[in-house]
C-alpha cells in the first residue's frame, strides 16, 4: 500500500482540514443560534464561553490551513502545464478537464469556485471568532449584531460545502497526483 506526497498533502487539505472544518460547523452553529435565541439563558461567561472561544478560534485556524493549502499547495499542481505535444494529460489535472467539453464545466465552474468563493469561508469565520471573542454575551443583544454573526457563520458553511463537494468531484475527475512515493504497507512478493 503506497500513496503519493501530492495525494497525502490533497487527502490532508481536504479530509484533514476541509472535513474538520465542516464538522466544527455543527456545534458552532448550533451555540451560536443558542445564544441568539431571546428567550435563550443569558451566561455570564465561564466555562461555556471559554469552550467557544477555543472552537471558534479552532474554526478559524482549520478555514485558513484548508484555503492555503490548497491554495499554496495543492493548486500549483493542479495548474501544472503539460509540455508541449504530450498526449496523457493525466499528471496535468487542469489541463485534462479542459480537453473535452465533457469535462470542462469542472474546472470552469468548480475550479473557479474553489480558487475565489472558497475564501469567503476563512474570512467569514475570522469575522463571527472576533465578534464573538470581542463582544460575548453581548452579541445576543442588538439584533442586527446577531443576524450578522449568524448570516456570516451560515455563508462560511455554505461556500465551505459547496467548495468541498467541488474538491472531491474534482479530484475524481482530475486527481491531482506525483510526487515520491510513501510506502505505507508492503505486501507479499
Amino acid at each position: 500500500m503506497e500513496i503519493s506526497i501530492r495525494d497525502l498533502v490533497t487527502v490532508l487539505h481536504g479530509m484533514g482540514f476541509g472535513a474538520l472544518f465542516m464538522l466544527a460547523f455543527s456545534g458552532a452553529l448550533a451555540e451560536l443560534y443558542r445564544m441568539s435565541l431571546s428567550s435563550a439563558p443569558q451566561q455570564s461567561g465561564g466555562q461555556g464561553q471559554t469552550l467557544l472561544n477555543i472552537y471558534l478560534v479552532a474554526m478559524v485556524i482549520l478555514a485558513w490551513l484548508t484555503v492555503f493549502s490548497g491554495a499554496y499547495i495543492v493548486y500549483p499542481w493542479y495548474r501544472a502545464v503539460p509540455p508541449a505535444g504530450l498526449a496523457d494529460l493525466s499528471d496535468y489535472p487542469r489541463r485534462l478537464l479542459l480537453s473535452s467539453g465533457k469535462t470542462s464545466e469542472w474546472h470552469n465552474v468548480g475550479m473557479e469556485w474553489k480558487e475565489h468563493v472558497s475564501w469567503l469561508a476563512p474570512i467569514a469565520m475570522t469575522m463571527v471568532a472576533y465578534v464573538t471573542l470581542k463582544y460575548r454575551n453581548a452579541i445576543t443583544r442588538p439584533r442586527n449584531m446577531r443576524r450578522a454573526v449568524l448570516g456570516f457563520a451560515t455563508a462560511a458553511f455554505i461556500a465551505t460545502g459547496i467548495a468541498g463537494a467541488f474538491g472531491a468531484f474534482l479530484n475524481k475527475y482530475a486527481p491531482v497526483r506525483g510526487g515520491p512515493v510513501i510506502i505505507l504497507i508492503e505486501g507479499e512478493k
